[in-house]
């Protein structure tokens, strides 16, 4: 037990000093929400920690990954108590782990941690709905940015059609136009008829279209 301990402590140490800016395969995610410092996967396994009960973090990963979360939990509770920077070593590396498999569940690529505060504010409002009980507050903020998105690419195509033919330049300007107005509106409907438990098949319907 003290060699996997020892063996754990060396892992996360490596893990952290790892310059992340040198990895070309850990360039930043944008739709990142379950892998920040203050998402729901992080705060569920802090608790879990202090709690010393490991079956809240379970929701969150596959089935297949249950064994090594649980394994992992037990390990980082034994090294918790060699002092507080073994801890805390521990504690991220857990997080890290944590966070990584159930990535991987959802079919995303792990890029690390990132810091608190980085959450598009639809996520946030979305948190905050289930909160409240109520979806308002995130129905409006969502459906005034998407009208907001079809009017702007929408004058953005008439202006540009009405000098389509008066040359090659201004016609692919409106192609171009024509193009962002069409597939933004091709996308928000897809996003918004996709069928709840089917994560990203919208989008990836909406870009296998576009490639044909």
């Amino acid at each position: 037990m003290k060699k996997t301990l020892i063996l754990l402590l060396c892992v996360i140490g490596a893990m952290l000093i790892v310059d992340r800016g040198s990895a070309p395969f850990l360039l930043p995610l944008v739709f990142a929400h379950c892998d920040t410092l203050d998402g729901p996967v992080v705060k569920t396994a802090k608790t879990a920690l202090e709690k010393g009960d490991v079956t809240p973090v379970l929701k969150w990963v596959k089935k297949e990954h249950e064994a090594e979360i649980r394994d992992l939990y037990k390990m980082t509770l034994t090294v918790r108590g060699k002092g507080r920077e073994a801890q805390e070593l521990a504690d991220r590396y857990f997080l890290e782990t944590l966070v990584r498999l159930h990535r991987a569940g959802e079919g995303m690529p792990y890029t690390g941690l990132k810091p608190a505060g980085v959450v598009e504010p639809a996520v946030i409002e979305a948190d905050k709905a289930l909160e409240t009980g109520s979806a308002e507050n995130l129905v409006k903020l969502i459906t005034e940015a998407a009208a907001k998105g079809i009017r702007e690419r929408f004058t953005r195509a008439k202006e540009a059609k009405k000098h389509a033919d008066h040359s090659v330049e201004a016609g692919r300007g409106f192609v171009d136009a024509y193009v962002q107005f069409t597939h933004y509106a091709e996308r928000l409907h897809f996003d918004a008829a996709a069928e709840a438990g089917h994560h990203g098949a919208a989008g990836a319907a909406v870009e296998q279209h576009h490639a044909h």
